[in-house]
């Protein structure tokens, strides 16, 4: 759920992607046996658009059925079903791309990953024969012959295969760790740790640190595991690496992590994928861990990028259930549930995520995240002294605070916000500009929250003048400098600064009425009148709608300069003026 901003707080290989709009029902599909093969083939399509993927495979697969011979159809149908997880629709569909022209370079890969999978060494090799060199076949096309190659008994011959990717630039990495593993699993350790320190000179990522350890513990060589593992544990979360540091003190033997070639193609399959997923290529990165998942199903790295990438293109649906798939895992069962809370909640499964939540909260005392969520679900269906305990909570965890906790100060005084205790929330604004005190988004809400109210309004200008500067092209913001102007008196400098501001945010209640307001006062009436009309239209509350409505009917009254700052404060939570 991670921290979600409120109005005014706060290479890539394209495969069929759509813009993110809406799911579609899930009844669409059952709809789809009375649709023609045209209208199937545009409900794919929408649907696609539309990030249904789901919904996606199933109508362009009843499309094909009529049409079969229609080769960009079976190319869109073949990414569909494998970014589905529909492995045996999708081999199918790959051998019928085989030779056509324009076919998928993941055909190849998925059919030639299938055919070592299943021990089919000869059509594996006419595969990898067959694929590119270029475009992402410079990457996928070494790796893949490589473990093919581990595959045939070829030591020798799967480094020469992995050899170009050393020269590619950003690849050095993942050439040293895959011609480690591919010398570990030969048994040639003195040339395997030469590889494997070379992949951890730099800060290393989970997997690399697991493996090296592993490396390390089979080895005989405990403190340099353990060397490994604390460098991990003071640069990322204890949780990820704390299994392995409990089976290193236990003396539990170390697994493997690659014991053949099935899993080193799994393996380098997951990590181009991951280097997409990190690069926003989403599409394709799902698709190399569904190929990698169909390799080694117990993957839990892939596993967990599968779920990412379904989440991050809102589908909670289909995320939750790999998340849930991750729930017992040592190493990434704690982050999973977390982000099954998260899914569940966005499904609006909001009883579901409360309980998980807090059921990961008593189980780890000693930890913040879950606290965290659970104050922010609470947050965001408005139960604001809920929140405001929870994040209290979190605070009393975490002791003394540093800098980068003065988003909970934030949150907090956003359910205080809510709860109309003007004097915690400034108070808790006010903790977190001292530890965050350039933040725009603080100095915008709290120079704003005086200037609603009439108070401190040349420090209030200042400070949201501040804010102006670190962040100008934010509509509210300058609304808020805006709206200082025209406290102050200062109409004409408010109608500067309020147009640019309606410029920036075309459709903003908030922002129409102060433009509104502000153009009355130096007597451009007609003006006026449209901002509030405008205003009118998307106000969300009635207390809103009621003012504007008023205002439109009777203008505004007459004001002496000196009388500004004696203005009465709106009553309306400033939660619904931040971004």
């Amino acid at each position: 759920m991670g921290f979600p901003w409120n109005r005014r707080g706060l290479w890539v290989w394209a495969v069929c992607a759509g813009a993110v709009l809406a799911p579609l029902p899930a009844s669409a599909v059952v709809e789809a046996e009375t649709v023609s093969p045209a209208g199937s083939y545009l409900a794919g399509r929408f649907a696609q658009q539309h990030d249904d993927w789901g919904a996606a495979a199933a109508y362009m697969g009843r499309a094909l059925a009529a049409d079969p011979g229609d080769l960009g159809l079976l190319r869109r149908t073949y990414v569909l079903a494998l970014s589905e997880g529909r492995l045996g629709e999708a081999l199918v569909l790959a051998r019928r791309l085989q030779g056509t022209d324009g076919d998928p370079q993941l055909s190849s890969l998925l059919l030639l990953a299938d055919a070592v999978k299943g021990g089919r060494l000869d059509e594996a090799g006419t595969l990898a024969a067959a694929l590119p060199a270029q475009g992402l076949g410079k990457y996928v096309s070494p790796l893949a012959r490589a473990w093919l190659a581990v595959a045939q008994g070829k030591t020798d011959a799967a480094l020469q295969a992995l050899a170009p990717l050393e020269k590619e630039a950003g690849f050095a990495a993942l050439y040293h760790l895959h011609s480690g593993l591919i010398l570990d699993l030969a048994g040639r350790r003195d040339l395997a740790e030469a590889r494997y320190t070379a992949v951890t000179a730099t800060q290393a990522p989970l997997r690399v640190v697991q493996v090296v350890g592993s490396f390390y513990e089979r080895t005989g060589r405990p403190e340099k595991a353990r060397a490994l593992y604390e460098a991990f544990l003071d640069s990322s979360d204890s949780l990820m690496i704390e299994p392995a540091l409990r089976a290193l003190e236990s003396g539990t033997p170390a697994p493997r992590p690659v014991a053949n070639a099935v899993d080193g193609l799994a393996e380098a399959l997951f990590d181009l994928g991951s280097a997409l997923h990190h690069e926003g290529a989403e599409e394709t990165a799902l698709l190399f861990g569904r190929v990698a998942l169909h390799l080694q199903p117990g993957m839990s790295l892939a596993r967990l990028m599968v779920a990412d990438v379904l989440d991050g293109r809102e589908r909670p649906g289909a995320a939750l259930a790999d998340y849930q798939a991750l729930a017992a895992d040592p190493a990434l069962g704690w982050m999973a549930r977390l982000r099954a809370a998260d899914a569940l909640a966005r499904m609006e499964r909001t009883d579901e995520a409360i309980a998980q939540l807090q059921t990961l909260t008593a189980e780890r005392p000693d930890r913040v995240e879950a606290v965290i969520r659970l104050a922010d679900l609470h947050r965001s269906k408005k139960n604001w002294q809920e929140a405001a305990d929870t994040y209290t909570r979190a605070l009393d965890r975490i002791g003394e605070p540093e800098q980068r906790h003065w988003a909970l100060y934030y949150a907090r005084a956003l359910a205080w916000d809510g709860l109309k205790r003007w004097p915690e929330t400034e108070a808790d604004l006010k903790k977190a500009m001292a530890l965050q005190p350039d933040e725009p988004y603080l100095l915008n809400y709290l120079g704003y929250s005086w200037i609603d109210r009439g108070v401190n309004l040349d420090e209030a200008k200042a400070m949201v003048a501040r804010a102006v500067e670190l962040r100008p092209k934010d509509g509210y913001i300058m609304d808020s400098l805006g709206w200082a102007l025209y406290r102050l008196g200062d109409y004409e400098g408010a109608v500067a600064k309020l147009e640019k501001a309606v410029e920036l945010k075309p459709v903003d209640s908030t922002i129409n009425d102060h433009l509104g307001d502000a153009y009355w006062r130096v007597g451009r009436r007609i003006e006026a009148r449209f901002q509030w009309q405008r205003a009118l239209r998307t106000a969300e509350d009635d207390p809103s709608k009621q003012a504007i409505a008023e205002k439109l009917d009777r203008g505004l009254p007459e004001r002496k300069a000196a009388e500004v700052k004696a203005e009465t404060p709106t009553d309306k939570p400033l939660k619904d003026k931040t971004p």
